[in-house]
């Protein structure tokens, strides 16, 4: 077992984009629960956000969400941020919530409707190039809800001619990542269900194409740790929107349902190649991002709950020992190589982080110091009428 002062260096740099949607009233289907302070603009999005940096200094992004964030001028909203302290990051689009888009969007059979979609899309482009931002990320309703319903194969053609007018946008220095979701709001089929639909629309545009895991996204009892490894050996693994879920996309705080998961996921990323500080524009290779629906908690120490646990998960991933679990491996001793895993994972490591952030001027106990700092009663206290909803 190799100690916390040998991984201590490459826990620098973490990066984990919090999206600003998060920091919004949500709820459920069936209701949307509005909270003291909560942000009455996309300016007061990032300013929470960016408190979640300064408690916990794994922060440096907020990905924003086209229309919801939508404003006059993002030269000014990209200043801000950095006044802030934080940096824009991904743009999502949103192509589900337009009576036009009832039957689909980027997959619609009226190539006025799809016209529409990839225009969307073309606007979020423009935004990044004002931004700044790498990322673009699409997420997809498009699908049925009963057999003979819809062309399955018709539609994947229209989806895969709509994101080659969005990829031949994107310049060099940019990516397009391709979200996606086995269920809901379709429920027969979505035409992007699974990351082998999201691989094989990507892999057709080009290389700056990109796939993004939800880990809520997947049918029950399914190897996350497997896609992640394949994506990565592929070369096609762009981003991670990281949540929580014990049924289906439940959207709860990251580790919050099955801790063991997140350590295995976070182990494969890093034996695959695709953990690394931040380069210096904020973005490392593989981007974390969290994708949270914060229902009943409050928001702001939800999203620093959740980058503490990916922070403390990454510490144990990299706690493994990974010349024994390969010598293991290798013998066939199977319970040797369980072994090695195991004795990472159960590694206490809250005192040693305590102690890494405390050396960098970071408080020790992020949510201690921000319960005590009083940004909530002052936010709830000057936030008269906030109502920046999620989807409404």
């Amino acid at each position: 077992m190799t100690d916390f002062a040998a991984i201590a260096a490459q826990l620098e740099g973490q990066a984990i984009e919090l999206p600003s949607w998060a920091f919004g009233n949500s709820g459920t289907r069936f209701k949307v629960f509005a909270t003291p302070g909560t942000p009455r603009s996309v300016e007061e999005k990032i300013a929470d956000a960016a408190t979640v940096h300064r408690f916990t200094g794994l922060a440096p992004t907020v990905a924003l969400h086209i229309p919801w964030d939508k404003v006059d001028d993002y030269p000014a909203l990209r200043r801000f941020a950095e006044e802030h302290g934080v940096r824009l990051g991904t743009i999502n689009s949103n192509t589900f919530q337009d009576d036009d888009y009832k039957f689909g969007a980027l997959t619609h059979v009226d190539p006025t409707i799809r016209r529409k979609a990839i225009d969307h899309h073309l606007e979020c482009i423009e935004i990044m190039d004002a931004t700044g931002s790498r990322d673009l990320k699409i997420w997809l309703a498009d699908g049925s809800n009963y057999p003979g319903q819809a062309d399955l194969r018709g539609r994947q053609d229209r989806l895969a001619e709509s994101l080659a007018a969005i990829y031949e946008r994107i310049s060099d220095d940019q990516r397009l990542v391709l979200e996606y979701k086995f269920f809901e709001p379709a429920f027969y089929h979505t035409d992007v269900p699974d990351w082998g639909t999201s691989y094989a629309q990507v892999a057709a545009l080009g290389d700056r194409a990109m796939v993004c895991l939800d880990t809520g996204h997947h049918a029950p009892g399914t190897n996350i740790e497997f896609i992640v490894m394949q994506l990565l050996r592929l070369g096609k693994l762009g981003s991670f929107d990281f949540n929580s879920r014990f049924y289906a996309d439940d959207d709860l705080i990251v580790g919050a349902a099955d801790p063991f998961q997140l350590f295995r996921i976070l182990f494969e990323v890093i034996r695959g190649g695709g953990y690394g500080p931040a380069n210096p524009d904020g973005h490392s290779e593989v981007a974390f991002m969290l994708d949270q629906c914060h229902n009943v908690e409050d928001k702001i120490p939800g999203q620093i709950r959740s980058v503490l646990n990916v922070q403390e998960m990454t510490a144990r991933a990299l706690l493994v020992d990974r010349a024994a679990l390969a010598a293991a491996q290798d013998a066939g001793d199977v319970l040797g190589a369980h072994q090695v895993l195991m004795d990472a994972f159960y590694t206490d490591v809250r005192a040693d982080l305590a102690g890494w952030r405390e050396e960098r001027g970071l408080p020790g106990d992020p949510m201690r110091a921000y319960a005590e700092s009083g940004y909530q009663a002052e936010i709830e206290a000057s936030r008269v009428g906030g109502n920046q909803l999620s989807w409404t």
